[in-house]
């Protein structure tokens, strides 16, 4: 469906985003019950609340660039920390191993643990040297129970080394841990880190849903090191990174035109590749590239999003309240919240579904992301598959009218979380393209894209794409690539841990 630059009117025939999709035919006798006034009211508010026309979406760019900008003057200068990853080399699979001024040729075992929301992934990698490269690789995902997501640090942690020793010791045959080394691990912790090191950085709050006490303040690295001596895991970390840095390392080995990692899933971040002579708060660098990865955290972004009643009330009933708003607004984990929320309010208002209001729809985050991704495939005539989810996730019973409004509900948020995320990745690169003078769209330029909402939302996707040309034009746009690099923070991980082995001086 194409973007428009304002929201549909709304009446008789509001149902906009189906009618595109569907031959005309005539709506179900509603019950008695149903207040359509009501519901009609609330599906044009919002609407109007979530419009992305292109004047938003250039401020909402402009404003992206802003703020970039003032978090690289100094510590607190933005909501976008900016935070300094300590990766200032990035290299392809023919040069990776010169880091530093060091000709290496990487090899051996290494591993990875990629601790981004509600599960984590524990990863090994055979690396080949530059020959041979990747030989081999290998993962699992471990799911967090939701109590420990509100645990003490040493609970959180003994848990996820836990799974680590469990996965270290399923070793296949093909992967080899050189003579005389100790297992090293890239570990990929997807919450905003004040990095100190590579290999040390100081949590500054949970994001995600996580309210873990006594870890804030604290170093993460520190935190797994000690609960893996608690486990008997013989194995130390080498390398920190954010998902988003380990996304743009993995990608970037493949393809050193990736200057932009993006990820969406259950939370979003995103992070480039920055000259260090434009980063003021930077008191010196051993950068020989002259550029390092700057880790954005636009999760906290927030200047001119178009936000609604329904986003304020989530926020304010948010372990985080007057935080992470960008990610609240276009990130996995809050899409369905939201259109719960809508959907609550049609319900208690315009009796949407009925005059009871069962207690699962009244239950906060009953109704996920994958749910409305699930509902919007749908294609039938009936919409069977759309009450069926209803049914199953929200306790409610639905005719074909109501099931139509429903999916308003869904491509109104979707929609606008998909072109907002496609309007701050234009805000990253015309930052980029200013410092740079034409080197960035003046070229392939690659934003490499990760996470579960990107990957399996086909609609939030393409909403995103058609952001970023609308705001670029049809000629500059051809050469921005978003290129899916799955499961790429965690083989990013892996690859840093080789190139800060506290074995790169040996022979």
């Amino acid at each position: 469906m194409a973007a428009t630059a304002a929201s549909p009117a709304v009446g008789s025939s509001s149902l906009s985003f189906l009618r595109s999709k569907r031959s005309s035919r005539a709506l179900q006798p509603r019950m008695a019950v149903r207040s359509a006034s009501a519901v009609t009211q609330i599906l044009t508010k919002l609407q109007k609340d979530c419009a992305t026309p292109l004047p938003i979406l250039r401020h909402v760019a402009d404003a992206m660039a802003n703020d970039m900008r003032a978090g690289l003057a100094f510590d607190g200068g933005s909501d976008l920390k900016m935070i300094l990853s300590y990766v200032d080399s990035l290299r392809t699979g023919v040069d990776f191993v010169r880091f530093g001024g060091d000709e290496r040729d990487e090899k051996g075992l290494f591993y990875a643990l990629d601790l981004r929301g509600t599960n984590f992934r524990v990863l090994r990698v055979q690396l080949g040297g530059q020959e041979r490269r990747v030989i081999a690789t290998e993962s699992e995902q471990v799911p967090i129970p939701q109590e420990l997501m509100c645990a003490t640090s040493e609970e959180l942690f003994d848990f996820i080394a836990s799974g680590l020793a469990k996965f270290v010791e399923k070793k296949g045959g093909e992967f080899c841990l050189l003579p005389g080394r100790k297992r090293e691990l890239g570990f990929t912790f997807s919450f905003p880190v004040k990095q100190t090191s590579i290999d040390s950085g100081i949590l500054i709050n949970w994001t995600k849903g996580f309210a873990v006490s006594g870890t804030p303040g604290r170093d993460v690295v520190a935190c797994l090191n000690e609960a893996m001596r608690r486990q008997g895991l013989d194995m130390q970390v080498s390398a920190l990174v954010n998902d988003a840095v380990g996304t743009l390392a993995g990608a970037r080995y493949w393809d050193d035109d990736v200057m932009v990692a993006v990820i969406l899933g259950t939370g979003t971040n995103a992070c480039y590749v920055e000259r260090t002579d434009a980063i003021p708060k930077m008191a010196a660098s051993n950068s020989q590239s002259g550029t390092t990865i700057v880790n954005t955290e636009w999760g906290a972004f927030s200047t001119g999003l178009p936000l609604t009643e329904f986003d304020e009330e989530m926020d304010a009933e948010s372990i985080n309240p007057g935080e992470q708003i960008f990610e609240k607004t276009i990130s996995g984990m809050y899409l369905g919240e939201i259109v719960r929320r809508v959907l609550l309010r049609m319900t208690e208002t315009g009796s949407l579904f009925g005059s009871s209001i069962p207690e699962k729809l009244q239950t906060p985050f009953s109704l996920r992301t994958p749910h409305i991704c699930s509902m919007h495939q749908e294609r039938s005539s009936d919409l069977e598959a759309v009450g069926s989810v209803l049914y199953n996730e929200a306790g409610v019973d639905s005719d074909t009218e109501a099931r139509e409004i429903v999916l308003e509900v869904c491509d109104t948020i979707v929609k606008r979380g998909g072109r907002l995320a496609g309007a701050g990745i234009v805000g990253i690169l015309e930052k980029m393209e200013e410092d740079t003078k034409g080197r960035i769209f003046g070229k392939r330029t690659v934003v490499a894209m990760d996470g579960g909402l990107y990957e399996n939302y086909p609609e939030y996707r393409k909403y995103l794409q058609d952001a970023v040309m609308e705001l670029l034009g049809p000629e500059l746009s051809e050469k921005v690539v978003m290129e899916h690099s799955k499961d790429g923070s965690g083989i990013g991980a892996a690859l840093l841990a080789a190139a800060n082995s506290k074995y790169r001086h040996s022979t």
